[in-house]
């Protein structure tokens, strides 16, 4: 099989994906378009898998948001890494909370999820209608706005209950856009919800939110690329298994391992956003 001339990481010389007019069953699985990569693109595709699923249940959210950015440095077109994300985060928190329901805040999930839901919608129908690059940007500079927080040091918090529901709104937008807002969202569960609940309650927050997503998705006709995030799926797991065991021990060192992811985005999110001047 032979690949295209793609350079060391990327961004624009894979195929075009076409979303439209397509079969259900073609829109699910397709083409298998991780093929089309070259060796050196699979091998970092394969290792920001394995560090999303390590980020999703080393921290209990911002698989996405600490994964996307580098993503799109192998190839620049949000809407086929999103759906891949969303199918990876669906099965791993479904099988991380079958028997840990009775760990979740219900209460706390239904008090917020009503602010996030609407602006969520509005996210998703962005997503499906705004342009490429414009996608891109938002992601950079979502990213970047974060990694310049975690390196000084500044934690997102709310006391006050106007900006707890201001926080979830945009949250929801950017978790519909791009997946991006777990930490302005989980910035409010913090405050709100025991520690020991957090994770498992803010896991099935997500499943709701991307299980809107990806029905979205499937309804406009989007190709969800079933078969690339299958085979990921191995790759995401391994991340997904160490980041369990790892989730004690990371969240005693939030403080330096958010100023050293921070850094290391911001770095990325320079690079990402000079490549489309």
């Amino acid at each position: 099989m032979s690949f295209p001339p793609v350079d060391f990481l990327l961004n624009n010389n894979v195929p075009d994906i076409e979303s439209c007019n397509m079969p259900a069953m073609e829109n699910l699985f397709g083409s298998i378009q991780l093929f089309e990569f070259n060796w050196i693109q699979l091998f970092f595709t394969i290792l920001l898998f394995a560090w999303s699923g390590f980020v999703r249940s080393g921290l209990g959210f911002g698989g996405a948001a600490l994964t996307l950015p580098l993503l799109l440095l192998i190839y620049d077109q949000p809407l086929f890494w999103l759906p891949m994300i969303g199918a990876h985060l669906l099965f791993f928190t479904v099988f991380t909370l079958r028997s840990r329901l009775g760990n979740v805040d219900w209460a706390c999930l239904k008090k917020n999820i009503v602010f996030i839901l609407p602006t969520k919608m509005i996210g998703v129908f962005g997503l499906i209608s705004l342009p490429n690059d414009w996608l891109v940007i938002i992601v950079y500079a979502i990213t970047a706005l974060y990694a310049i927080l975690w390196i000084l040091n500044f934690s997102i918090q709310s006391e006050k209950g106007w900006s707890d529901k201001l926080l979830l709104a945009i949250g929801g937008y950017f978790s519909g856009t791009t997946l991006t807002g777990a930490p302005l969202i989980a910035a409010v569960f913090m405050h709100q919800v025991n520690k020991n609940k957090l994770r498992d309650t803010l896991f099935v927050l997500w499943i709701i939110l991307v299980t809107i997503k990806m029905s979205t998705l499937a309804a406009f006709d989007v190709k969800l690329h079933f078969g690339s995030a299958l085979i990921l799926f191995p790759i995401a797991g391994i991340g997904h298994v160490i980041g369990l065991k790892m989730h004690d021990t990371m969240l005693g060192n939030d403080r330096q391992f958010k100023r050293i992811l921070g850094s290391a985005l911001l770095l990325i999110c320079v690079i990402g956003l000079t490549s489309l001047v």
